[in-house]
């Protein structure tokens, strides 16, 4: 179709290119085609979306809650195949996802394992809680003891909120717009999304929205109230005490279950203030299609139907979480299970699927379970899978006790994939091809990690890439655990060259390496430290602001009580080395309070792999106390997989040449959650030895796995002889 420009116009538009200014509004309309009547536009708008196909990583899969002393193997109705173990061995496993939730939707759209969710009749549900508060604090209180340490969001979680919100609103919409486009492609056609947000950002989720899933299939915006009682009052505007939450659907076709809500009693006492002889309350109906046909009204009894349809007004007094509520697990943004049960009943049927990517502390996928429904859940933050890991295991632990039926889950990640990606390898080349992009990328990495490690770059060694305060630096392989192989090869080098002091930094070790391979280069003479590359190396930003830690390896130690067949497992040490605050800076911050003869509040920080309490007087006198006054403070939680090396990682992916889905073992193995003794707000007490568990007469492996206060977690691994 011709453009309909006058010379006038054409000459207008040619002056504004050739001077270099922007078109003014009135020309985009003029020059384009399809352009929407209204249009939500942004600096930097693209309909481009991510196309990044990432293999998952299986961590940890969890199928049984935890067996008590005396219990029989678990024993699921038919709903499930098991094997011996009483384990879920086929049908649909439940997924727990670390990682950034773009490159997550936009594996799970295009790898094999969509094919595994069409195979569940799609996503039906997307339930998300993004985070729309421009201030918000993301911190985590911690408790030790009587006391709370403020956790911080790790540099990733906080460089992630600055995409969001580092621009405003315009970072903003485009961070939501990319990943609402995803959840589209990845919702059935029969589906539903519910987006919560707030008066910061409703009009533009709104306009997002509209313009993604069309304005026809807009189903309701609804209008929640978050708190009962009265707040004080904001001092410039009404304070706000309700959120929005806006429902779409994928197309006209979607699930609709009617829902209602039992009458109030300020209704029922204006409606149902009739009284017959029997002193029974009803109401009497009016109006059409209530009357009879002689006129007369009919009579509504309250215990005929006390329930009420839905509007979109959910005041409900159960739809609050209150600040003393059983249900809070000191998540900042965490909303009340009968928020997410309403929604949940209402767009989806059991055994569906549902999904939220942005979980949090879990609240969708713990409804979604006791629900009867599959559940898909991820989260960039390392501490909301871990408060959710715990929340699930709650949840099956009381369905286990119900006698319900609960599905088995697995924790994922993209792991060494998501660092491939990271460092710009190509996913779509042949493995040989990725091996030779990845060994030409890897001195750009090395050079990266030593400048996040803050040391200077040597050429010579064999091992060494760089050296920082007299001690040497050995950077491990990206796509790979750092093996003894490894290990022994520095251990050479170091004595080749009478070096005594060295760094390995690495993402991950191999299984079972330490503490022995220390001992064994300090016998010769070398102190040697292990430790983890952060994933923030891989943000300019955050190597520019010297943000990036690396964190000493954990130390793991625990005996096996072998008695026939039998094995129990105490965990009999564990040691961490943080830093979070230097107390130093922390007190020059602390003023006296010379107005009240008591000390000030006092802070809670981490140094020097201790917890300290800091606090200073009226008087400036300043006291520490160190709460951390035993290696179980550091621990949150534990768990025993009685048999590793029983479930090898599959990694299914398609063939290039034939375009069949095959499945090829990784090498790794999966940690078959078994045994888990952990803390709750309402529980702070820790077992330190599982109960006896039944192996088979044979030298196989168990592995202990601890998660810190922080939600960091290590694994160690021995092999016993039963």
């Amino acid at each position: 179709m011709p453009l309909s420009l006058s010379d006038a116009e054409k000459r207008d538009i040619i002056a504004y290119i050739e001077t270099g200014k922007p078109l003014p509004d009135k020309y985009r309309f003029l020059l384009f085609e399809e352009v929407r009547e209204v249009e939500l536009v942004w600096n930097g708008k693209t309909d481009d979306i991510c196309r990044h196909i990432l293999p998952f990583q299986a961590i940890e899969v969890v199928d049984e809650p935890r067996a008590e002393a005396g219990d029989d193997t678990r024993i699921q109705s038919s709903l499930f195949d098991i094997d011996a173990r009483g384990r879920q061995i086929a049908g649909w496993t439940n997924k727990l996802i670390w990682g950034d939730n773009k490159l997550i939707m936009s594996s799970l759209r295009d790898s094999a394992m969509r094919e595994e969710i069409e195979r569940q009749g799609g996503i039906k549900l997307i339930c998300i809680d993004p985070p729309f508060d421009v201030g918000a604090d993301f911190s985590m209180r911690v408790e030790i003891g009587d006391d709370e340490l403020v956790k911080k969001p790790n540099v990733l979680e906080e460089l992630a909120y600055r995409d969001t919100w580092g621009r405003g609103a315009d970072s903003f919409i485009a961070m939501i717009y990319e990943r609402l486009s995803l959840m589209r492609e990845l919702l059935a056609d029969d589906g539903s999304i519910y987006v919560h947000c707030d008066w910061r950002v409703n009009s533009y989720i709104r306009l997002v929205l509209d313009e993604i899933f069309g304005r026809d299939h807009f189903r309701n915006e609804i209008i929640w109230k978050k708190y009962a009682g009265v707040k004080n009052q904001a001092s410039q505007r009404l304070t706000t005490a309700t959120d929005s939450v806006f429902w779409f659907s994928k197309s006209s076709n979607c699930i609709i279950n009617p829902q209602y809500r039992w009458m109030s009693e300020e209704y029922i006492a204006q409606e149902y203030k009739y009284t017959d002889e029997n002193g029974r309350r009803y109401a009497k109906l009016r109006g059409r299609g209530y009357q009879n046909n002689d006129g007369e009204a009919k009579i509504k009894y309250l215990d005929e139907n006390p329930w009420a349809p839905i509007t979109t007004l959910w005041d409900d007094d159960n739809l609050q979480l209150n600040t003393s509520s059983a249900e809070r697990l000191g998540y900042p943004t965490q909303k009340p299970e009968k928020l997410l049960e309403r929604i949940i009943r209402a767009s989806s049927r059991e055994w569906d699927l549902v999904a939220d990517f942005f979980c949090g502390s879990g609240t969708t996928l713990a409804v979604a379970e006791k629900l009867g429904r599959k559940w898909i859940g991820s989260d960039l933050g390392k501490f909301a899978i871990h408060t959710t890991r715990k929340r699930m295991i709650g949840v099956q632990r009381e369905m286990k006790k119900a006698g319900k039926d609960f599905r088995a889950f697995e924790i994922l990640n993209l792991g060494k994939y998501e660092r491939q990606h990271y460092i710009g390898v190509n996913e779509s080349l042949r493995d040989e091809q990725k091996r030779q992009q990845l060994q030409k990328k890897q001195d750009d990495f090395v050079a990266l990690i030593a400048r996040a490690y803050r040391a200077e770059r040597v050429e010579q060694f064999r091992t060494f890439h760089a050296k920082k305060a007299g001690r040497m630096v050995s950077v491990g392989p990206v796509d790979l655990p750092v093996g003894r192989l490894f290990v022994e090869e520095v251990i050479r080098e170091c004595l080749e060259n009478f070096i005594t002091k060295v760094d390995i930094l690495a993402f991950e070790y191999e299984m079972g390496l330490f503490p022995a391979i220390q001992e064994e280069a300090k016998s010769r003479g070398i102190d040697m430290a292990l430790r983890h590359i952060p994933r923030e190396v891989f943000d300019k930003r955050a190597i520019e602001k010297n943000q990036v830690q690396f964190h000493d390896v954990s130390y793991i130690d625990f005996v096996p009580h072998v008695q026939g067949q039998m094995v129990s497992v105490e965990l009999t040490d564990f040691a961490v080395y943080y830093n979070q605050d230097i107390v130093d800076n922390v007190i020059a911050a602390m003023k006296p309070d010379a107005q009240k003869a008591k000390a000030q509040k006092a802070k809670v920080v981490v140094e020097a792999g201790n917890i300290v309490k800091v606090a200073k007087n009226a008087e400036g006198i300043v006291s520490r106390e160190i709460l951390t006054k035993k290696w179980t403070d550091w621990i949150d939680y534990w768990a025993v997989d009685f048999d590793f090396e029983n479930k090898r990682e599959i990694r299914r992916k398609r063939d290039e040449e034939t375009g069949e889905i095959v499945e090829i073992w990784t090498g790794n193995y999966i940690f078959e959650n078994e045994w888990q003794s952990f803390r709750t707000k309402k529980d702070r007490t820790l077992e330190l030895e599982s109960i006896a568990h039944e192996v088979s007469r044979w030298r196989h492996k168990i592995a202990v796995k601890v998660v810190d206060i922080f939600g960091n977690d290590t694994m160690r691994v021995v092999e016993i002889s039963v």
